[in-house]
């Protein structure tokens, strides 16, 4: 059995876990479908067609000099190993970057993960900083609050609030060209709450460092195991494990 939290911390009643977060820990299957679902977000890019491209032909043979493609002018143009001549191999619009994943698989690699969140030891491993024991479930009143400064006093309350500080802390500029095209910093990811409806409380938590907020039916693999590394701190409402249970039912 497992206890259930109210608002204020205290445990309020007792509950039995759905079968389903009682899945073997495949890491190898969870890291695998965390690279199909961000290889299948990717976006397709590529070089234009006649990027590097001059109006430049060799002169032929008889004059002493390579027969690259020169300009009138005589500077050599157009070849790879030119200045601003073309890429030979440039990267292709056409590459296909969509994977497959069997459906069994996926479907072990998210009862996996899942399972995974209850398990102390992983999430531990993760890195994740709480004083509470796991799983954190909370009652049905945590999904109707709508101030920050109310569901980080609950987290508080309940142990989990030393992983939001861990995050908080754990901001930095991120290396790399990626600063200047709109994502300057990584932020690591801490809490994950998981209830029936999301939208009230992520206008209440999605401005936590690291915290996510998700439905039932929009949990993935990559929102359980960031990165492939499964563990992730989780708080599940009542209605939610209800939800996941009715859902997923047995392995």
């Amino acid at each position: 059995m497992t206890k259930v939290y109210d608002l204020n911390g205290k445990n309020v009643q007792d509950v039995e876990l759905p079968p389903c977060f009682t899945t073997e820990y495949r890491p190898d299957l969870i890291a695998k479908a965390v690279v199909v679902s961000r290889a299948n977000r990717r976006q397709p890019y590529g070089t234009k067609k006649d990027a590097g491209h001059y109006v430049a032909e060799s002169f032929g043979p008889g004059r002493g000099m390579s027969r690259i493609p020169r300009l009138s002018s005589g500077r050599a143009a157009f070849a790879p190993g030119t200045v601003k001549g073309r890429r030979a191999h440039p990267p292709k619009a056409e590459k296909v970057w969509h994977r497959k994943l069997n459906r069994k698989e996926m479907r072990l690699a998210k009862l996996s993960a899942l399972a995974a969140t209850v398990d102390e030891e992983i999430v531990r491993q993760r890195g994740h900083v709480f004083d509470a024991e796991l799983p954190v479930i909370v009652e049905e009143a945590f999904e109707n609050l709508t101030k920050t400064k109310e569901v980080l006093t609950v987290i508080e309350k309940i142990g989990l609030a030393g992983d939001i500080e861990r995050a908080k802390n754990g901001k930095h500029v991120r290396a790399g060209r990626g600063k200047m095209r709109g994502r300057k910093y990584k932020v690591p990811k801490s809490l994950l709450i998981v209830v029936s409806d999301p939208e009230r409380v992520r206008r209440a938590a999605g401005n936590l460092p690291g915290v996510d907020v998700v439905g039932v039916d929009d949990i993935n693999v990559e929102y359980l195991a960031p990165g492939g590394h499964a563990g992730r701190l989780t708080l599940y409402t009542l209605n939610a494990l209800q939800m996941i249970g009715e859902k997923y039912g047995p392995v």
